[in-house]
This record gives structure tokens, sequence and C-alpha cells, in this order.
């Protein structure tokens, strides 16, 4: 009796050390907590960190064997090389074993996919002039265009002076207009990228030769616009980056349709998606 309880704790102690520790499995490939642990630490070194990081982590884990076993039908998962040379491009500084394996394998996932998007989702997008637009104004307010623009600028008005403010028929005629009711407006033109961000928001999408609602007593009126050189450049830029938007869109659905297809367990309730 004493030597087969000796036995049975020698194979307990023999087993893979991952069996106690299995938080879930996708198409019957076990995820452990020591992975989960490692995606946290990645997510914290790229500055992705939330306040549901193992869930996170674990989702995120997912998605990379659901990503790999899709591309695996198109032949495009990447060489050990390809992974490790886009690993040492993230400086992600020293790795434990478990950490440097769970980068690569959401490197090797996240290029898989990437090309797979490339290759039976973007071709298939069609940008309108709408979309276009949309993300133009986007760019717009967030970091400016390389657009040259002259605007009005009338401070410390007061809100009864403010709606007494026309459509005025020229930048002059706007000039004239704020010194007959009392102002003492500023003129000036610059690139757009180049205004302070409270004057790019408010201007961004703003009509010609249309005043501005009042922020903090004062008001705007942009009098000309004209496109740079570089403009025209970043319109072929504009219209690429609303095409990969639509395709990420569309990418992110068929992932979506690709989980709801894969065999996932989770077998700690810590981790219920």
């Amino acid at each position: 009796m004493k030597k087969l309880v000796v036995t049975i704790f020698s194979l307990l102690l023999a087993m893979p050390g991952y069996a106690a520790s299995v938080v879930a499995s996708v198409n019957g490939t076990p995820v452990t907590d020591a992975d989960v642990t490692a995606r946290v630490s990645l997510m914290n070194k790229q500055g992705q960190s939330s306040t549901d990081n193992r869930r996170v982590a674990l989702q995120n884990i997912i998605d990379d064997s659901v990503k790999l076993a899709y591309a695996q039908n198109f032949n495009v998962v990447p060489d050990d090389e390809t992974v490790e040379k886009e690993l040492a491009k993230m400086n992600l500084g020293d790795l434990s074993a478990t950490e440097r394996a769970m980068a690569l394998s959401a490197l090797r996932a996240e290029i898989a996919w990437q090309i797979v998007v490339a290759r039976t989702i973007l071709p298939t997008v069609e940008v309108t002039e709408n979309d276009i637009a949309n993300e133009r104004a986007n760019i717009a307010r967030e970091q400016g265009l390389p657009i040259e623009m002259t605007i009005i600028r009338l401070v410390d008005i007061p809100g009864d002076v403010a709606a007494k403010l026309t459509k005025p028929d020229s930048c002059d005629d706007a000039m004239q207009m704020a010194r007959d009711l009392g102002g003492a407006p500023q003129k000036f033109t610059a690139l757009q990228y180049e205004f302070e961000d409270e004057i790019r928001n408010r201007v961004a999408t703003l009509p010609l030769l249309t005043w501005s609602p009042v922020v903090d007593r004062s008001v705007l009126l942009v009098c000309s616009t004209k496109k740079t050189e570089e403009y025209q450049k970043l319109d072929e830029l504009i219209e690429q980056n609303a095409q990969f938007k639509q395709a990420m869109f569309l990418a992110d659905q068929q992932l979506k349709q690709l989980r709801r297809r894969a065999v996932v367990v989770i077998n700690d309730d810590r981790y219920k998606l």
C-alpha cells in the first residue's frame, strides 16, 4: 500500500506543470495562467494596460489562435526569421522565456492577419467622396492639414454683440463689420496644422466667411484657404487611410465570426468573457 501511494505521488510530480493551471483552451490548444501573465506583462511594456488586464490578455491570446488558424488557409503564416526581425524592432527590453514566446506568437498572428486582410478584404473596399471628406475633417480637427488659412478673430466680445455679426461679402467686409460693432479684429495667416488646438478645432469645418459660435467670448471667421503642394500628396494618403479604416472594420467583423466558430472553453470563472 505504501509503495502504491509513493507511485501515485511520483506520477503526480511527473505530470506537466501546466495541467493544474490551464484556464482555457482554443480548438483544443490549452492556455495557461502563465500564458496570460506573460501577455499581461507584454501589454504593460507596450503601454496597453487596462482595468481588466487578465481578461483582455486572454481574449488577445484567443484572437491570436483564431487568426493563425484562419491564415493557414491562405498559406501566409510568416516564418521565424520574419517574426524575429519584427520583435527586434519593438525594443521591449529583456524578456523572460515565456514573455518572448508569447511576443513571437502574438506577432506571428498579427502579421498573418494583416496579410489576410490585405489580400481578401482591402481589395473589396470602395471609398466614396463622403468617406474621404470625413477622414479629411478628422485629420483637420486632430492634427491639422497643410492648408494656408487666413483667419479673423474677435476676442472679449459680448454675446449680444456677436449676435449682430452677419455673413460678410469678403474678408475686408468682415473686418469693417467687427470695427463698426466696437471690436478690434485680429487677422492672421498660417498653415492649419500650425494653429493652436483650440483654434484648429473650431475652424476645421467652418465654412468660408461664416462667423463661428461664441466660445470663451471669442469668435472666428475663415476668410480664405489655399491648398499647398503638400496637400495634394496628403489627399492620396487620406484616401488610403479611409480605405484602410473601412478594411479594419470589416476585418473586425470577420474576426468576430471566426471567434464564434472556434471551440473556446473557459475553465476558470475569473476569465469568463
